[in-house]
């Protein structure tokens, strides 16, 4: 009911879908005070708590890790529960029939900041928060679920409540791996990642725990001697001294009760399987008439968790059908990361100075099999995939500086392109960053001006196409990456990139590196070895540029088509935070034209006028959309009138 927060309780039946045992709604509320979205009409924002029971006995199932030394109830079936979050039409006949779902991103929810140009909200409530209202006019179900159990600890965010491991009711123990690199001098870290939640020491006084420092990546560790430094409590080291920027610290430390990580990309595949096949009427609609197909979509560690679903065969329900209709990784690289394996991490990413040899970028890359020469391995991303769905991976210049991008479509020895399987688009986003730039240009930490590119009209149209593809079969556009065979994707060496006074060049980039987890590892998830035996390198390549420094292939929205500077998909880091000879991680860097340069545009309505002409040939291509062409105008002309006073 409009404005009243209600709790209704599903129990579990034989009608719901397997897996989803019951659903608590705790809070149901009318979205902007039941103001009409277009032709969807009214939405409904529903909180709830979903629970689930698995069998582990089911083939499905079997996928889990550690899955045979969870605690079982008493019909033999797992149980764990999530934290559920919906924006849906209130009449859901008037939907469009799609179930967006959003892998959400440590607990947090995105996409309503990507596709609807809104302010980004834990809670969204406000009209801020809702933007333009481009998804909800579109008429689809959002969807979002906690998956990850080690969120920070903050009521907000949605999380994953999983057992832990146990052997004949005894607690399970392993050695945990925490990795840290200051940004300035401090004395106590966290054993978590960031703000995470972390796995305990066991014995904060057991002599045998190591830490390390090194410089580098690659660079050898040195010990720390044992009584310089200590654990204060369970969950955090100290060293009186301090930890020095820029370096990279390292200590492996006993741990016990490791959660069942796997549950979380369980719970995703049984909730969207109920959306789509489950014929109750429910507190969330009549999926049976309404829901008739689902969008996977996550940005960086979701995207990460979207190659590893598809990578293990979550995208196959219990009953054998399939789960996402489309995935979209975006922003991913090639990684994949700690999200089914035992005392996995699920924080813990893989940058060129942060969260190093974490099992994010292993092999395989591709989505079709090939043989590591080196290992013997051969594989593909999709080789043990179930029910494959339309897919996307869309990267920017970031990705293939700090997450090794180039893996997903070229040969294990960098030396030929990789073609995309028929139902897979590949779109590489020119001069961007990690995330969608902001306007006008800073710098905190970062040596340069940060990258200003906001691709996130290119982000509306893709989802136009991705939705039509899987509901009518139209075809999305081509492909549009850089390639080895057009001398679009080169080493690091080879990139052609000018003289600008004051600009230093990277001389390194991230790498995937071969790291031994221990002989369990790809088959059982249990990681023996840690920190794990690495080896050589896969190569990773970049794009080339043109003579301004811009690079040449991919999509290239209007301001980098009709530039007014160069925009990188790389950053340093500075002297203050150490290490100002490594990448800064997630950044890329923008450096405006001088006068001479900019003098290629007669004035600002010559420059505005070539910026919506490149817009206007972006919708005929499809990355587009019209909406968004006059947007482009007018970002233009502030461009220019800021690039005027730069120069």
């Amino acid at each position: 009911m409009p404005g009243r927060s209600i709790v209704l309780t599903v129990v579990a039946a034989a009608t719901l879908a397997a897996g989803v045992r019951e659903i608590q709604v705790t809070g149901r509320s009318d979205v902007l005070n039941g103001e009409g979205m277009g032709a969807a009409g009214p939405y409904q924002r529903v909180v709830a708590k979903a629970h689930f029971a698995v069998d582990p006995k089911l083939a499905a199932n079997r996928i889990i890790s550690d899955i045979d030394l969870a605690p079982r109830n008493q019909k033999g079936l797992v149980e764990f529960s999530a934290d559920l979050y919906v924006l849906m039409p209130r009449d859901s006949a008037k939907g469009n029939g799609t179930v967006f779902f959003e892998v959400s991103n440590r607990g947090g929810k995105g996409m309503l900041g990507t596709f609807n140009l809104a302010t980004s909200a834990r809670d969204p409530r406000q009209p801020e928060h809702f933007g333009d209202r481009f998804l909800l006019e579109q008429g689809y179900t959002l969807v979002w679920l906690g998956w990850q159990w080690d969120v920070p600890r903050n009521p907000e965010l949605l999380r994953l409540d999983a057992p832990v491991a146990k052997r004949d009711g005894q607690p399970v123990t392993g050695m945990v791996r925490a990795e840290f690199t200051p940004d300035r001098r401090v004395t106590v870290q966290s054993l978590a990642d960031r703000d995470h939640i972390p796995y305990p020491v066991i014995d904060p006084d057991d002599p045998s725990m190591q830490l390390t420092v090194r410089d580098r990546a690659a660079s050898p560790r040195s010990v720390v001697p044992r009584n310089r430094w200590r654990f204060p409590d369970r969950e955090h080291v100290e060293m009186p001294s301090g930890f020095e920027p820029g370096k990279i610290y390292e200590v492996v430390y006993r741990a016990q009760d490791p959660v069942l990580a796997g549950l979380g990309p369980a719970a995703v595949r049984d909730l969207i399987s109920f959306l789509k096949y489950g014929g109750a009427e429910t507190p969330l609609g009549d999926q049976r008439r309404h829901i008739r197909r689902a969008i996977g979509f996550g940005t960086s560690q979701s995207g990460r968790f979207l190659r590893t679903f598809l990578c293990y065969g979550f995208n196959q329900d219990e009953q054998g059908r399939r789960v996402f209709d489309g995935v979209w990784a975006h922003v991913a690289g090639a990684g994949r990361g700690s999200f089914n394996h035992r005392f996995a991490q699920a924080s813990r990413d893989g940058h060129p100075h942060l969260n190093t040899f974490y099992p994010t970028d292993i092999f395989p890359f591709t989505d079709t099999a090939q043989t590591d020469p080196e290992t013997g391995l051969t594989e593909g991303l999709l080789t043990r995939a179930k029910a494959v769905p339309k897919i996307f991976y869309t990267n920017g210049s970031y990705e293939y500086w700090g997450r090794a991008a180039s893996l997903i479509h070229t040969s294990v020895d960098g030396r030929r392109d990789v073609e995309p399987l028929k139902d897979t688009r590949i779109y590489f986003i020119t001069g961007s960053q990690h995330g969608p730039g902001a306007f006008p240009p800073s710098k905190q930490n970062e040596r340069h001006l940060r990258n200003p590119n906001d691709f996130r009209p290119l982000m509306r149209a893709l989802l136009v196409a991705l939705n039509n593809w899987i509901a009518g079969g139209k075809e999305p556009p081509a492909s549009r990456y850089p390639r080895i065979d057009r001398g679009e994707l080169v080493a690091l060496e080879s990139v052609k990139f000018p003289k600008i006074p004051g600009v230093a060049f990277p001389v390194r980039m991230h790498r995937a590196w071969r790291a031994d987890y221990g002989p369990e590892f790809r088959a059982k998830g249990i990681v023996a070895f840690e920190p794990p035996r690495v080896g050589n390198p896969f190569p990773t390549l970049v794009p080339q540029v043109d003579a301004d420094g811009n690079e040449i292939a991919g999509v290239r929205l209007p301001h980098v088509a009709v530039p007014l500077g160069v925009y990188t998909g790389w950053n340093l880091r500075t002297d203050a935070i150490g290490a100002p000879d490594e990448l800064y991680s997630m950044a890329g860097s923008f450096f405006p034209f001088t006068r001479a340069q900019a003098a290629r545009y007669k004035d600002a309505d010559d420059y505005v006028a070539r910026c919506l002409a490149a817009a206007r040939q972006l919708v005929t291509e499809g990355f587009m959309i019209e909406r968004d062409v006059a947007r482009a105008g007018e970002s233009a002309r502030q461009r220019w009138s800021y690039e005027s006073v730069m120069k």
